[in-house]
């Protein structure tokens, strides 16, 4: 994110349904576990010739299986992307963000354990040592912190069965999944002025599900 009031998104994506953009958004499709990726990026970070304000670590991928079941490439991929991506965009970000930018990493409530995801939940956890490691690195210049939503309506848990969300939803207090606005608000609120003396923090957003 570049610029200030109206702001500049530099949304990328590996995938090319990332479309053309608009007046304030610029599309850049790479892979993010590549250093040529990541060098993309950072050029269209310098042509935007805006400030770069904040960083927001979206990247992420599932190959779910029980721990006796999980192949080596399954493991590292996972790794690869949800930890890797972030470590290397992060670090080439950092030297272009301006002072008092911010940077929000997408964990996932998964960091706490979740069964069938021992590569997921573990790379999620990295993610957040990974936070707090680059919170006390980059103070008092740059802002780090971390999201870790629950059960989030998107396509991706259309595609759990039925009667295995129905389980899941009846475990979260407010009775109902999230939404991903209301995980862009708490993405902001890192973002802006407004969490100006938070750094270092996760904040789960799952409904309260944490709670039992």
């Amino acid at each position: 994110m570049a610029g200030s009031g109206p702001f500049t998104v530099i949304g990328v994506d590996i995938s090319p349904e990332l479309g053309h953009g608009g007046e304030s958004i610029i599309p850049v499709q790479v892979d993010l576990t590549t250093d040529d990726g990541v060098r993309q990026v950072a050029s269209a970070v310098e042509a935007a010739k805006a400030p770069l304000v904040g960083l927001v670590n979206n990247a992420g991928i599932t190959r779910d299986s029980r721990l006796v079941n999980m192949s080596d490439e399954d493991f590292g991929s996972v790794l690869e992307v949800n930890l890797g991506a972030a470590f290397r965009l992060s670090t080439a970000m950092a030297d272009l963000m301006s002072d008092g930018g911010a940077i929000v990493n997408i964990s996932s409530r998964s960091y706490l354990g979740n069964f069938g995801q021992f590569n997921y939940s573990m790379s999620k956890g990295a993610l957040v040592g990974l936070t707090r490691a680059m919170a006390v690195s980059l103070a008092p210049h740059i802002r780090v912190n971390a999201v870790a939503p629950g059960l989030i309506d998107t396509e991706m848990t259309h595609q759990i069965p039925d009667e295995v969300l129905e389980r899941a939803i009846s475990n979260i207090p407010m009775a109902r999944m999230g939404t991903p606005d209301e995980i862009a608000n708490v993405v902001w609120f890192l973002l802006t002025p407004l969490s100006s003396y938070i750094t270092g923090h996760v904040l789960v957003v799952g409904g309260g599900r944490s709670l039992s």
